[in-house]
């Protein structure tokens, strides 16, 4: 009998535009998923937690992800917050074909100067609290003005390895 093993990932894609609309940079890069968010699936699929109906975008500043990251223990990273608003919810799709993403892009509009470095997916609109799900961490942290939109897509899939 052959063993098979389950593999989880996500592709964010991340588009910077302008004031007047322009793509001034785009990323797409798969992300960690944290020990935390791993442990939510198993929880709730083999051991009647309770599910996150609401799952948040969020935005984080340079630093280095971990497995062992939590939205109330991240040392490495901060998140960031110059954008106005919370974080955006993501309003993913039925999954279909192992892969589900969001229909639109959820659309941060950026209100200060900053240096974006990545994103993250996470159960609280604001704050500490929830479970952090994952972190993408950009090849390179990219600069955003005020008048800029950061467009995110996420795409979750789960396929047997």
């Amino acid at each position: 009998m052959k063993d098979v093993s389950l593999e989880l990932k996500n592709i964010w894609k991340v588009t910077c535009l302008d004031s007047d609309g322009n793509v001034k940079w785009e990323e797409v890069k798969k992300n960690l998923i944290t020990t935390e968010g791993l442990n939510h699936i198993l929880d709730t699929q083999f051991h009647a937690s309770t599910q996150n109906t609401a799952w948040y975008i969020g935005l984080k500043e340079a630093g280095t992800p971990a497995a062992g990251d939590t939205m109330a223990s991240h040392a490495s990273w901060a998140e960031n917050t110059d954008y106005s608003g919370d974080r955006k919810e993501w309003t993913e799709g039925a999954a279909s074909s192992g892969s589900m993403t969001n229909a639109s892009s959820v659309d941060f509009s950026i209100s200060g100067t900053a240096t974006i470095a990545g994103a993250f997916l996470n159960t609280a609109s604001t704050g500490t609290a929830g479970t952090l799900y994952g972190v993408v961490d950009f090849a390179s942290a990219r600069s955003v003005i005020s008048g800029d939109t950061l467009q995110v897509t996420v795409t979750v899939t789960a396929a047997s390895a």
